[in-house]
């Protein structure tokens, strides 16, 4: 049988050639350089534009772009089309797409004040542009707190250990961010004292477990589990709850996702060196234990046979499963074809529209020198695609189950938690401490893009209302624009929307157009990227991201036609796959909002493609932005 570690060797080749020759060009294209200020240091005032050191920064960024899709959709693909086809999109995509979008995102912002993708658009195209293109990564924003809350509540939910160990390294975050910046204390030795913590914390968690409301299945927590509100009942009474082993939204899963929803706000109003950069930075050591553990220890428990069973590809996940998926995915979901869905199903692992929010958002704003953006954006982005091969890894060990097939949380996390805690056992570690560990590796990644994904989206409509300086405010005001776009303010209003959204149970409906609009926004980032250059100057060449962006642009329009003409228009309502009135109106929304991201794709296309034309053809005078 097939080893894993042919998985593991074939993303290290093409990544470490990537970093190394591919990355090194494009900070030369771009003009890295550290004599030039930047946004951190010029516009820094304590709370949203604070210079972090690299270290620090490629934490906090690592821990924001890694959340749960890279983990959900490559386990899917795998399991649907075979483990090749996912492994190749991985391993080709990620150095010569994804890692180019999310460093051409993360320079475009530090030449352009730190301020978003949309605000690049705005400045070449117009304010027809910015304003569609802000407008739709807010809506997405919105959707990623939501599922990204739920996903955390499901992930509690099944390992309450991760709960505990949660807890406990968020205050650790606390702790070190005094320490760092108001005790001044030297940052070697803290680092060993707060990580250290944080791993004392995954021990205390699989000690203490902690849940918030009883399971609905006897048996279904470890034995010594703390439930905090029994004394309320078993939770039924929730919004959105359901009293079903089968059901997504258990009542403990239902009592999370408002607690972290809460932490979402807080978190996101505060300054970034209260909790933001240092627990990103505490937490990265747990998600590089977690992906640099699972790595290496595939290629000792291959050479020296060291896991508990042998880590070879199991037989229920074939090298190439067939242009319209399994039998098993077929049976359970239908006619998928390879092209355009396998595309659109792993995002994160290859290329992701949420990162260009978090390159030009957070971590532009933090940027201490222009070189480190080579590490931090083309290099976090590998990381991430490292993470993707894990997921695979842990999928080809553990075996594709009904769920996985399927597609979505339900599937991906246990194959995820189960197949790394086998992986783990290869350098000694039992499967009873592995498990947990890779499902708070999870929560890890999930929890740091949560509240991130709030700040940014604060940040959105921060420039849709307008700025002054950095732009914070703290929305306590009778302005509505004041109001919209406040530090307090906004993040509530976020929050509440996603968690309508989640008991609502609108979340599945929207969940199905997530990776073709999340894969549009990849593309407009990319777009914004290539008109940014063309009127920077004349001579640079657009190929490195013009070609990505066209491939990107392509793939969407035809997943999610797919979506509305196949999925829901003809398998739905032609054929009568649905005859509830409320499945039927499910049906036409998720085919009008895939025809407006069309719409909005294509638009901003043509816009951005006459603005390079007249540039380049010398009918128009390139734009000066006041900070390039």
């Amino acid at each position: 049988m097939t080893s894993v570690i042919w998985i593991v060797v074939a993303v290290l080749s093409t990544f470490t050639v990537g970093y190394v020759g591919y990355s090194r060009y494009l900070s030369r294209f771009v003009e890295l350089d550290d004599d030039r200020e930047t946004p951190a240091h010029k516009y820094e005032d304590g709370q949203e534009y604070v210079p972090a050191k690299k270290p620090v920064l490629l934490g906090h960024h690592f821990s924001s772009i890694a959340g749960g899709a890279p983990i959900v959709g490559p386990i899917t693909a795998g399991a649907i089309w075979g483990w090749v086809p996912a492994l190749l999109w991985v391993a080709i995509g990620n150095p010569l797409m994804g890692a180019v979008h999310d460093f051409i995102s993360l320079s475009g912002s530090m030449r352009h004040e730190g301020k978003s993708i949309g605000y690049i658009i705005g400045e070449y195209v117009g304010e027809q542009g910015k304003n569609m293109l802000l407008w739709f990564a807010f809506l997405t924003i919105i959707l990623v707190v939501a599922v990204f809350a739920l996903v955390v509540g499901i992930v509690l939910n099944a390992f309450p250990s991760a709960a505990t160990a949660s807890l406990v390294y968020i205050a650790l975050a606390f702790g070190f961010g005094v320490y760092l910046y108001q005790l001044d204390g030297p940052f070697l030795p803290g680092t060993v004292l707060f990580v250290a913590g944080v791993f004392a914390g995954v021990w205390l968690g699989i000690q203490y477990p902690l849940a918030l409301f009883p399971a609905v299945e006897a048996g279904a927590y470890p034995e010594g589990t703390i439930v905090l509100l029994g004394f309320l009942g078993n939770g039924a009474w929730l919004p959105g709850a359901v009293m079903s082993a089968d059901a997504i939204l258990q009542p403990n899963v239902a009592a999370w996702v408002p607690v972290i929803l809460i932490y979402a706000t807080l978190a996101s109003a505060l300054p970034v060196w209260v909790l933001l950069q240092p627990r990103d930075y505490l937490s990265s050591f747990l998600l590089y234990s977690g992906v640099g553990g699972a790595l290496l220890a595939i290629i000792v428990g291959t050479i020296f046979g060291t896991s508990a069973q042998p880590l070879t590809i199991d037989a229920s996940i074939g090298a190439y499963m067939g242009f319209f998926g399994s039998d098993l995915a077929v049976e359970t979901r239908g006619i998928t074809p390879l092209f355009p869905l396998l595309f659109v199903t792993i995002a994160c692992g290859t290329i992701s529209g949420f990162h260009s929010l978090v390159s030009s958002g957070t971590t532009a704003k933090q940027l201490n020198k222009e070189s480190d953006a080579r590490l931090i954006g083309y290099g976090g982005m590998l990381g991430e695609g490292l993470l993707a091969s894990v997921a695979i890894s842990t999928l080809a060990v553990a075996g594709a189950t009904t769920a996985a097939a399927g597609g979505g949380i339900g599937g991906a996390l246990p194959n995820f938690a189960t197949g790394g805690g086998i992986i783990l056992t290869s350098l000694g570690i039992p499967q009873s401490f592995g498990a947990p560990f890779m499902a708070l590796v999870l929560v890890s990644f999930l929890l740091t893009s949560t509240d991130t994904a709030a700040r940014l989206g604060r940040y959105m409509m921060e420039e849709i209302v307008g700025t002054r300086g950095s732009g914070t405010t703290t929305g306590l005001t009778t302005d509505l624009g004041g109001f919209a776009k406040g530090r307090y303010t906004n993040p509530v209003i976020q929050s509440l929307i996603a968690y309508l959204l989640v008991i609502s149970g609108e979340w599945v409906t929207l969940w199905a157009l997530f990776g073709g609009a999340n894969q549009l926004l990849a593309a407009l980032a990319l777009l914004a990227g290539t008109v940014w250059i063309a009127n920077w100057d004349r001579s640079k060449q657009l190929i490195s991201t013009g070609v990505p962006m066209a491939i990107m642009v392509t793939i969407t329009v035809l997943g999610l036609s797919w979506v509305a003409l196949w999925d829901n228009l003809y398998q739905k309502l032609i054929l009568g796959g649905v005859t509830a009135l409320s499945g039927q109106i499910s049906a036409v929304v998720q085919m009008a909002l895939a025809f407006v991201l069309i719409y909005l794709a294509l638009s901003l296309v043509r816009i951005g493609y006459g603005n390079i034309t007249s540039v380049r053809s010398g009918s128009e005078p390139a734009a000066e932005p006041s900070d390039d």
